[in-house]
């Protein structure tokens, strides 16, 4: 695995993690506002979803790095080494398909989103920012699986 995904993927993962931490210290101040002065804080509930939405895309490239997304092993697991990295590397191939159109469609959404003017709610942001903040976590792990498909069908370790 090329040494610059592998440190694009423990970048991207740090950053997810930050987010999520952020998130939870907002979840804290906001219940702590409300239970002890009655105000929560405003748009704590946009504001929790899309960095909650961030920290999983950003999380995904380390993850599919990891080769820690869930994989249904039942059948393959006693299988010889050569079919089972043919369905590895299959299962890798459309990964990388399905994350890469996934990117490409946040994308697209997001200029869509930014032409219409949309605005969150309460806090009136620009929702376009929160799709295209997206973009790059979900492509990050669009390359990781396709770079992962030659070592899978060489029967090396793809991570």
């Amino acid at each position: 695995m090329s040494g610059l995904l592998r440190r694009l993927a423990l970048i991207s993962a740090l950053a997810g993690c930050a987010c999520a931490c952020l998130v939870a210290l907002l979840t804290v101040a906001s219940i702590a506002g409300r239970s002890l002065w009655s105000r929560p804080i405003p748009g704590d509930v946009e504001l929790s979803q899309f960095g909650i939405a961030l920290c999983i895309a950003l999380c995904l490239p380390w993850c599919q790095l990891q080769r820690a997304n869930i994989i249904v092993d039942f059948f393959t697991q006693k299988m010889a080494p050569r079919p089972r990295g043919l369905l590895d590397a299959v299962g890798a191939l459309l990964l990388a398909l399905m994350v890469g159109l996934l990117a490409w469609r946040t994308m697209v959404g997001a200029l869509s989103v930014r032409e219409a003017g949309e605005a969150t709610m309460i806090l009136d942001l620009p929702m376009w920012i929160s799709y295209a903040a997206l973009g790059p976590g979900l492509a990050l792990t669009a390359l990781i699986a396709l770079a992962q498909v030659l070592p899978h069908l060489r029967g090396e370790p793809a991570a």
